[in-house]
């Protein structure tokens, strides 16, 4: 595909970090694990609630950061604001670039926002698990997915987040309407032609991603369940690298 240097992202970061690894994995040792296997060929990397809740999340984010590599806590943070204000707090001690928080309530992006210290908090706008079937279920009425991530977008910035996770499908809009200064990540990566028979619905490609003006990409399983884990991400890597070439 073709892409307009004007759209790519503007975000002073290296085409290695626009790539992170969605850490998924049963505990910290297969973490460490595939961590080693990757090498070099990924900086950047995810770490969520399975994590989490395994036991050794902030002794695996140390382990990671002495090696050169950058974490993003996808932990979704969504409790009463005084709670999420003081995990959010807590947070800010470690070593952590980014963290997450649904972007459902007002008082809890807020909350967020004003205890982050160095931490960049994304605010989930709406899950690539989910598709519009899945929204007029829950909440009792037809919605426009992408309407939807643009009111919860506009919210969570003006309530002083750094930016949103947001399926590439809606990347582009996100961009016309809020401009370069949001950091938008893009989950739900798969290969060209690779419809996913799993729980992602609302999918794009790296090219497509970028394309539209994400930041990051967080690939998982594309890399994790390759035959060559490595050479997958290092292909992902030089297609970001291509993208990027000029910047």
């Amino acid at each position: 595909m073709t892409t307009d240097p004007a759209v790519l992202s503007a975000e002073p970061v290296a085409p290695a970090d626009r790539l992170i690894l969605a850490l998924d994995v049963p505990g910290p040792a297969p973490a460490r694990r595939l961590v080693e296997e990757l090498g070099d060929a990924v900086t950047f990397y995810k770490l969520g609630l399975e994590l989490f809740l395994s036991g050794g999340y902030f002794e695996l984010v140390d382990w990671l950061v002495a090696r050169g590599k950058r974490v993003f806590a996808d932990l979704k943070l969504f409790d009463v604001p005084e709670t999420v204000r003081g995990a959010v707090r807590a947070l800010a001690a470690r070593p952590v670039d980014f963290l997450t928080v649904h972007a459902q309530d007002d008082a809890v992006l807020a909350a967020a926002a004003g205890a982050k210290g160095g931490i960049r908090i994304l605010a989930v706008t709406v899950l690539t698990s989910l598709d519009e079937a899945d929204l007029a279920r829950d909440l009792g009425v037809a919605v426009d997915v992408r309407r939807l991530v643009l009111s919860r977008a506009r919210r969570a910035l003006a309530l002083g987040c750094d930016g949103v996770i947001a399926s590439g499908r809606e990347v582009g809009a996100l961009r016309a309407e809020l401009g370069p200064r949001p950091i938008v990540v893009a989950p739900g990566i798969r290969p060209a032609g690779d419809r996913p028979a799993d729980d992602q619905k609302r999918v794009v490609t790296v090219e497509e991603a970028f394309a539209s003006g994400a930041d990051h990409v967080v690939v998982g399983r594309p890399i994790k369940n390759a035959p060559d884990p490595r050479a997958a991400a290092a292909a992902i890597q030089a297609t970001i690298a291509g993208l990027f070439a000029d910047r």
